[in-house]
């Protein structure tokens, strides 16, 4: 059973018992929760998507972005049915997100609205099979629209040192999160996840389970953290089923607000901002991305580069590095190609010895017969 921190299955069936939003025209609500309702079965996706049902998490951030896509469309274009929307539209509308035209409620400018294209981008598809089902070809309006985001997210950055620091003054149950989390990397809720079995060789490794990433399990090692995991388990006499960290979410926020405000002066340090602070950390440090990118469950190589880019790395390759392994590859050939002919040279000067030598021997044969032939010869010769 997968431990649900943020209470998202619960907000997802209360939603169900009742899910017509006001906000939006009839005909909206009817579309949107026939989507929602197909997404939670996985049913109608696409055949580049995972055919399963979609993770609390998932509807419940689908049904809030969609529902509001269909608010804005109404509100600022007239358009009461979100399926009639032209390309146009849905162009006008992100652009105006992206550039504060459209703002949000409190006055705020969009930083996400790449997650919001993305939503209605997979919501076009699934009316695009739906209606192919039923023989109707709807166009697909959504090819040209931009995926990224306005700007990068920000988060509270600290490293090693100031870990230690906070550490320090945190009490004893937060002291063993932060130190897992930075090690880790792992996220929220993968670690609220987390049960003493799921600890392996003797607290050296730790096992996220399929069932509670966001991506996919994995297994791995544990760098800094496995002496005081083991201590802390056998301290509070946990058993194999038991999870290791029984605080919520909300809690273990609250408390690292006066540890970032101490050590860092940010009144805004979250348990997130430790995955972020920990790929910093990790990733100059691994030989390879790819286990970069499996020790923190990304799928995607742009999450690496993000990471890359706000260390302020960069490709240091310069045009003498260039040469100088130009230089080396030609020397290599130099030498390879020296050795070919030596070679032969070698050879060709062993075949000459041995043929020298088979014709000295020749002729050291042909003076050793002279004198005999010579004397045979002359026995055969008359006399006078």
């Amino acid at each position: 059973m997968k431990f649900d921190p943020y209470n998202n299955q619960k907000l997802y069936e209360e939603w169900k018992k009742n899910p017509y939003n006001s906000s939006v025209s009839h005909q909206n609500n009817k579309v949107i929760q026939q989507y929602i309702f197909d997404m939670e079965l996985g049913q109608n996706v696409s055949r580049h998507s995972p055919k399963k049902g979609r993770s609390y998490v998932r509807l419940n951030s689908l049904r809030h972005k969609l529902f509001y896509i269909a608010e804005l469309l109404e509100k600022n274009y007239k358009i009461k049915d979100i399926t009639k929307t032209t390309e146009d539209s849905i162009h006008q509308l992100f652009n105006g997100m992206r550039t504060g035209k459209i703002r949000k409620a409190n006055g705020g400018v969009y930083i996400d609205t790449g997650d919001y294209v993305k939503i209605f981008k997979a919501f076009w598809h699934w009316w695009q099979l739906v209606n192919h089902k039923k023989g109707i070809a709807i166009p697909d309006i959504t090819v040209d629209l931009d995926t990224t985001r306005n700007k990068e997210p920000k988060f509270v950055y600290f490293t090693e040192e100031q870990l230690n620091e906070m550490i320090k003054i945190a009490d004893p149950d937060m002291k063993v999160v932060m130190l897992f989390l930075f090690d880790t990397g792992m996220r929220v809720t993968e670690m609220l996840n987390i049960k003493v079995s799921d600890f392996l060789n003797d607290f050296k490794e730790v096992n996220i389970r399929e069932e509670t990433s966001k991506t996919f399990g994995r297994r791995i090692k544990l760098m800094m953290s496995s002496d005081i995991i083991k201590n802390y388990v056998n301290l509070m006499r946990l058993s194999p089923d038991n999870f290791v960290f029984k605080l919520s979410a909300d809690d273990m926020n609250r408390k690292l607000k006066p540890i970032g405000r101490s050590v860092m002066g940010k009144d805004d340090l979250t348990l997130y901002d430790f995955r972020h602070s920990s790929a910093c950390y990790w990733y100059p440090r691994y030989p390879n991305v790819q286990g970069l990118l499996y020790r923190f469950g990304w799928k995607q190589l742009e999450m690496a580069h993000y990471y890359s880019r706000f260390l302020g790395m960069e490709d240091t390759v310069t045009e003498e590095s260039m040469l100088l392994g130009v230089t080396k590859t030609e020397i290599e050939r130099e030498i390879n190609k020296l050795k070919r002919e030596n070679k032969a040279i070698w050879d060709n000067l062993k075949e000459i010895a041995v043929m020298a030598r088979k014709s000295h021997e020749t002729v050291d044969k042909d003076r050793e017969i002279e004198p005999r032939l010579r004397k045979v010869i002359r026995g055969y010769m008359p006399r006078h």
